[in-house]
């Protein structure tokens, strides 16, 4: 006599296979990094995120430096920004504060909302086909005169 019992393949669980499926996703990492139209021509990944990065900067730079900052208290010339891509490709910019530019943040903060509120589009990164919101923190150089 046989059995088909012997065919017979035991079926992960549905919980199981999702806890393994997740332990092994990293989740620091994206599979693609923040784009501009102008990155399309490359294919490395790392040259992608090295140009968008430079984007940023240079375009965040050029923005600002319209504007003359005064500030009352002494700060430094550079300013840290957190830059929010959203999965909707909405940008958001924020001053990271120091002490440096504690009582100038303010100001910072308003001319930075006003200076990038019609930012250019930017796509939004890619983690297993859907897009995320990823978060930069970029040094930008400001043009600061004292008081």
């Amino acid at each position: 006599m046989t059995s088909c019992r012997y065919l017979e393949k035991q079926v992960p669980q549905k919980e199981e296979l999702l806890k393994k499926e997740l332990d092994a996703i990293n989740w620091e990492a994206v599979d693609e990094y923040p784009s501009v139209p102008d990155c399309d021509h490359l294919h490395d990944s790392d040259e992608r995120k090295d140009y968008f990065i430079a984007y940023l900067r240079t375009n965040i730079q050029q923005r600002l430096s319209a504007d003359t900052l005064l500030v009352v208290y002494p700060t430094a010339d550079t300013i840290v920004v957190d830059v929010s891509v959203r999965a909707d490709s909405t940008v958001s910019f924020t001053p990271v504060a120091n002490e440096e530019m504690l009582y100038g943040k303010f100001a910072i903060d308003s001319i930075l909302q006003h200076r990038l509120s019609d930012f250019p589009k930017v796509g939004p990164a890619i983690k297993r086909g859907l897009p995320v919101t990823t978060q930069f923190q970029l040094p930008v150089i400001l043009n600061i005169q004292k008081r």
